[in-house]
């Protein structure tokens, strides 16, 4: 970018000058021009001079000067120390060139006053030696480039074109590397055009092309351009562009590079360097120049590098140290200047512990950290970092985030909590020990909304007490405030702050009578403000209104009733009036100073009513008020009224005193005659006021009523009469005659249910007694006297039922009740007779009448084994299982059960119960009955056999017993010979036995039998066996032969009976005839 600007001379010549931010780099650096003084026509002064020395603009032109200087693109031809360029030095060729175009522009000028005008417009354009070194004229430039060309030409087609530009020289002047001088000859006028004597001031665009004259054109900017545009620029005309003049400016140096970097493959020992080749202003690069230094830090550098390659490797480092770099590139027309100072880190083995994470923000949920790089590391290292944090759940510190960053948002926390963070480094050779903790707390919650306010108290016409609760929810913070807000009425439009404070309660005042209140309350704290609590609608009590007028009369007073009519009260008391009422109050006859009492003649909302049944002749004075729902108001001021002759006046209201409970007495005083005398007196009663009946009709002023109820409200009224007519009913009075003694119970019965029995209750001993309640004549029943005829009565409290207690057994009893009261006792039931129940019976004896090993029959009582259910007395036996529980065994009315399928030698524990209709009777003691040993099993019949070749000898055998519980079984074998008696021969576990010496023609008998041998008690024997026969060897037999009982017994010869057959024979023969001689009796003797 440049810096163009106008320098009009006194003469009317127009010049450009073109700036740039920084000017062509001189080695040799020449001074400054010095300003030489003007010529006497005020010529182009000797230098080009800063835009704020320039002179003010001159309104005529007619020739322009540039000056360009050609600056390159690149940001790095700025000064490396950023302080602004010093002005351009010019050499001695440039210092001739500026004293040719002095003398050329003042041989022109007199040219100019010679013609008597400018130059004509077809006059040869001056040659490019002659504008070689003409000042420069002022446009816009672009890095040194001048402007200009066919771009302009759609831009001319827009406004009129009045002057054609000359045609600028063939090659400018002063060419340099970055910079060159541009020079033209002003327009001609058109012909006919007349010689104006102040020409108007022109303006010219400078363009260039950076592709050829067939490229496209760029008008070189300035930043002053606007400034003098806004001087020196005409009425918008325009005129065609130039031809086109080619150049190209001279090489020079490279630009500065940029900085070396480091790049990949860089390890803790080697830093790789690469960079970017600057702009070669027309002459390639050649080598670059890589200097460092050494790691030292004094600012020396030395070469490390030259070449023409664009990437080094330095190597031989050391581990975690700085280098700086600087580049240079060269090429044909010398070294650029150098890039600027950059520092490299080589990489480190593992970073060093970094600083505690800091606090950003913190938020309700969220925590905002940061920490710092460790220091020692360098900035080039690839350093990672990870956050842990401990929640303080017994877990220890846990990772929450891993990156590369510097900062960390914790998300997920809870509120208010205190939370530990620590952070570690670590890159490709390893990680750091963490940091020191560092403990932050999240910021808390606003609270939750508080409950709906409640009203504390009673609300008052103009204030009312405000209560609340606090939120359940502080969101973790203490609540600082309450604010309670208040509105009018019920839309809620506008709310006005009532309070602001800690406390928990609020007097809002200065309230109006009868209107509602919204209030809403919420809270705040540190973490911020509640929502609002639920809306609560107060309504504030209404006043009674405030004193109404006197009522008026309209029209004329009649006699016995006159109209009167009021507006409403002044003050509405924050409530429509709902009730107006009337009052009058009798003065008495005109004249008479007497006063009667105050009555209510009328009550209701209109504001007008009709007073009658009023007393001829008498004043009467009205008074007024008004009510609504909190009363009534003030009465207002009397209107007093006369009115005529008439009936008599109603009666005060009777006195009456009651005599007795049943006995009453009315009295009540004469009324006003209102000029008849009062012939009788009307006395109405009744219990209600519509039902009330004429009980009396005389001239006394008192009457006695009888038979009336105890505690009943009754109603009175009198009416007085007189010859003229028949005078209104007094008010209604209520009485009540007062309590008396209750009335007689009237029916006692004994609950069969019965109500909840004490823990001693009895049926034998005690009485379920219950009553129906009698009136109690206004006195409520305190107790009640229940008589038992010999026995010392019982009182009992205000109960229907009692348990009478310690009573004989199966007895009756005469009972009658009395309730009582604080006024005493009244009279007693009828007589009702009650019997108590007999004793329930006491267990029998239990016993053990038989027992077997399975089985136990036992017998209790005395009576028959088998009774029928109809029995009163009944049994219920019972025995202990496993568990320790008693379980029923029997129920029934028999005397005996047989409890079987017991297990042997166990005990059996049994208690035995009786109850009949009476009830249950106690349980016995508890019985233990033991079963015996189970004996052995019977045995099959032995079998009998004679041994072979052995005539004296046989074997008896039987099959063998299993053993019992663990106890072995031994046989015992007995024989008989003949009728003798059994022997025994053999007795051992064996299942055999050869007994020898028997005798020939003798008959032998075998019997077995099984004995347990039982651990802890004596042998226990088991059933006999059936017998066995051996019959005697005949000699006829073959040797050998056995008879036994079988089949082949019934091949023996007949032989005489035993013993024992002969008595079955007796016996049996004995029976028959019993039987015999028992049929004979029965059927001949009985019948």
């Amino acid at each position: 970018m440049s810096d163009s600007f106008y320098i009009i001379e006194e003469n009317g010549v127009r010049r450009v000058l073109v700036l740039p931010q920084q000017p062509e780099f001189h080695p040799g650096g020449h001074s400054p021009l010095h300003h030489p003084p003007p010529p006497p026509h005020a010529h182009l002064p000797a230098f080009i001079p800063h835009p704020a020395m320039l002179p003010p603009p001159h309104p005529t032109s007619t020739q322009c000067l540039c000056v360009s200087g050609l600056l390159p693109v690149s940001a790095d031809s700025h000064s490396p120390h950023g302080r602004p360029p010093p002005f351009v030095h010019r050499d001695e060729r440039a210092s001739k060139t500026y004293e040719r175009l002095q003398k050329k522009l003042k041989e022109r000028q007199g040219g100019e006053r010679g013609g008597g005008g400018g130059q004509m417009k077809d006059s040869p354009p001056p040659s490019p030696q002659k504008s070689r070194g003409s000042p420069p004229s002022m446009d816009s430039i672009y890095n040194g480039v001048v402007g200009g060309g066919k771009g302009l030409e759609a831009e001319l087609g827009q406004g009129q074109t009045s002057t054609t530009a000359k045609q600028m020289e063939k090659e400018p002047g002063d060419i340099q590397a970055k910079g060159a001088v541009l020079s033209w000859v002003a327009p001609s006028r058109a012909e006919g055009e007349g010689v104006s004597p102040s020409p108007e001031p022109l303006s010219y665009d400078v363009s260039i092309s950076y592709s050829g004259k067939d490229g496209k054109y760029t008008i070189v900017h300035s930043v002053s351009l606007s400034r003098v545009l806004a001087v020196c620029s005409g009425q918008c005309l325009r005129g065609s562009p130039s031809e086109a003049v080619a150049f190209t400016t001279r090489s020079c140096e490279p630009d500065p590079p940029g900085p070396p970097r480091k790049a990949s493959g860089s390890k803790s020992s080697t830093l790789v360097l690469q960079w970017k080749a600057p702009c070669d202003n027309g002459s390639k690069i050649q080598n670059y120049t890589l200097q460092w230094d050494e790691g030292k830090g004094t600012g020396g550098f030395e070469q490390c590098y030259y070449g023409p390659q664009k990437q080094y490797r330095v190597t031989k480092l050391s581990p975690a140290s700085r280098y700086s770099f600087r580049l240079a590139a060269k090429n044909d027309m010398g070294i650029s200047e150098f890039s600027e100072t950059v520092d490299l880190y080589t990489s480190c083995s593992v970073p060093s512990p970094p600083l505690p994470p800091e606090l950003v923000k913190a938020g309700v949920t969220w925590l905002c950290l940061t920490w710092q790089r460790p220091s020692t590391s360098p900035k080039e290292d690839d350093i990672f970092y990870s956050l842990e944090m401990d929640e303080d759940e017994g877990y220890g510190f846990q990772p929450s985030y891993d990156g590369d960053e510097l900062s960390c948002t914790v998300k997920n926390l809870h509120r208010s909590t205190k939370y530990k963070f620590r952070v570690a480094a670590y890159n490709t050779e390893g990680k750091s020990n963490p940091s020191q903790v560092a403990e932050f707390t999240t910021c808390p919650d606003r609270p939750g909304g508080p409950c709906r306010p409640v009203i504390r108290g009673r609300v008052l016409p103009n204030s009312f007490r405000l209560a609340w609760e606090p939120p359940k929810d502080n969101g973790g913070a203490e609540v600082t405030k309450y604010v309670v807000e208040i509105s009018e009425g019920l839309s809620g439009v506008s709310w006005e702050l009532a309070y602001s404070g800690p406390a928990m309660e609020h007097v809002c005042e200065g309230l109006k009578p009868g209107h509602s209140y919204q209030t809403r309350v919420y809270c705040m704290s540190e973490g911020g403000q509640s929502p609002l609590s639920e809306t609560l609608q107060v309504q504030t009590p209404a006043v009674p209104p405030g004193q109404c007028q006197p009522p008026r009369v309209v029209g004329k007073p009649k006699a016995r009733e006159v109209q009167l009519r009021w507006g409403p009260p002044c003050v509405g008391g924050g409530s429509p009036v709902s009730v107006y009422s009337v009052e009058v109050c009798g003065a008495g006859p005109q004249g008479s100073t007497g006063q009667e009492e105050v009555r209510e003649v009328y009550q209701g909302s209109e504001v007008d009513c009709t007073v009658g049944s009023l007393l001829p002749g008498r004043t009467y004075s009205f008074r007024l008020r008004a009510a609504n729902k909190a009363g009534y108001g003030p009465l207002s001021e009397h209107c007093e009224v006369t009115m005529g002759p008439g009936a008599p006046e109603p009666c005060k209201a009777p006195h009456i005193t009651c005599k007795s409970p049943t006995v009453a007495v009315v009295s009540w005083e004469a009324p006003a005659c209102n000029g008849g005398v009062i012939s009788e007196y009307r006395v109405e009663w009744g219990a209600a006021q519509g039902t009330m009946q004429v009980c009396f009709s005389g001239a006394s002023l008192t009457h006695e009523v009888k038979g009336l109820l105890p505690a009943t409200n009754y109603f009175c009224r009198v009416q007085a009469v007189n010859v003229a007519g028949v005078g209104l009913f007094s008010e209604a009075v209520l009485c009540q005659t007062p309590p008396s003694v209750p009335a007689a119970v009237s029916s006692v019965h004994e609950e069969e249910d019965g109500p909840p029995t004490p823990p001693l209750y009895s049926p034998s001993t005690c009485l379920a007694v219950g009553w129906e309640p009698p009136c109690d004549h206004g006195a409520e029943i305190s107790s009640y006297l229940i008589d038992l005829g010999e026995r010392q009565s019982i009182s009992v409290g205000p109960v229907t039922k009692y348990i009478i207690q310690h009573l004989q057994p199966d007895t009756s009893y005469r009972i009658r009740i009395q309730a009582l009261n604080n006024l005493g006792s009244g009279p007693f039931s009828h007589t009702f007779k009650l019997k108590t129940k007999p004793l329930p019976p006491q267990p029998p004896r239990l016993e053990c009448t038989a027992f077997s090993h399975q089985t136990l029959r036992l017998k209790w009582g005395d009576g028959p084994a088998k009774a029928t259910p109809s029995d009163a007395l009944q049994y219920q036996l019972q025995t202990e299982d496993k568990r320790g529980r008693f379980v029923s065994l029997y129920r029934g009315p028999c005397h005996t059960h047989k409890v079987q399928r017991l297990n042997e030698c166990t005990s059996y524990m049994f208690r035995i119960q009786a109850f009949n209709e009476a009830g249950q009777g106690p349980f016995s003691t508890v019985y233990t009955f033991t079963t015996p040993r189970s004996p052995p099993a019977p045995i099959k019949a032995p079998r009998v056999e004679r041994v072979e070749d052995m005539s004296s000898v046989c074997e008896v055998s039987w099959e063998p017993l299993l053993p019992m519980k663990g106890d072995p079984i031994i046989y015992t074998v007995q024989s008989m010979m003949g009728n003798s008696e059994y022997k025994q021969v053999y007795k051992g576990s064996a299942t055999s036995y050869q007994m020898p010496g028997l005798q020939p023609n003798s008959e032998y008998r075998f019997r077995v039998c099984g004995i347990r041998q039982c651990q802890d008690a004596p042998e226990l024997s088991g059933p006999y066996s059936p017998t066995v026969t051996l019959s005697p060897q005949r000699s006829e037999l073959s040797a050998g032969s056995v008879s036994s009982v079988g089949p082949r017994a019934g091949a023996d010869p007949a032989r005489p009976l035993t013993d024992e057959q002969w008595a079955a024979l007796i016996i049996m023969l004995c029976a028959v005839i019993s039987i015999l001689i028992a049929f004979i009796i029965q059927y001949f003797v009985i019948k």
